[in-house]
């Protein structure tokens, strides 16, 4: 997959790694858009669905609970992208990763779907 070679060429992880850090980033955005929005996303992205699937759970607290409610009470996408490190850590990766990934993955989404697709998925990405 295209998405996972650029990640891995770029970060220097192993595919298991890309594939999870994207899937756990596909996962964020899916929770945070729109379904609508979240479809025109997913026909950008070619196997998103894997992606998604590949992502190591969260022991079942998608960041939910209190503080789950005050970030996306506020609005905080930074708060929401940090619920994203304990998951990274079960990849071996740093959370500083995490703001690794997000400019290669939007990146390829803009040059499959355009600057719209793009706009869409940075909205919830973007720090």
């Amino acid at each position: 997959m295209e998405l996972l070679n650029q990640l891995t060429q770029n970060l220097g992880i192993d595919e298991n790694q890309a594939k999870g850090g994207a899937g756990l980033l596909f996962k964020f955005a899916k929770d945070k858009l729109s379904g609508d929005e979240f479809s025109k996303v997913a026909g950008a992205v070619p196997g998103i669905t894997d992606l998604i699937n590949a992502a190591p759970s969260d022991n079942g607290d998608s960041g939910g609970g209190l503080l789950g409610g005050l970030t996306s009470a506020l609005g905080d996408n930074m708060g929401g992208l940090a619920s994203l490190a304990g998951g990274f850590s079960k990849l071996n990766l740093d959370s500083d990763m995490i703001g690794k990934f997000i400019p290669v993955i939007l990146s390829f989404v803009q040059a499959k779907g355009g600057d719209g697709i793009s706009g869409i998925l940075s909205k919830v990405l973007n720090m």
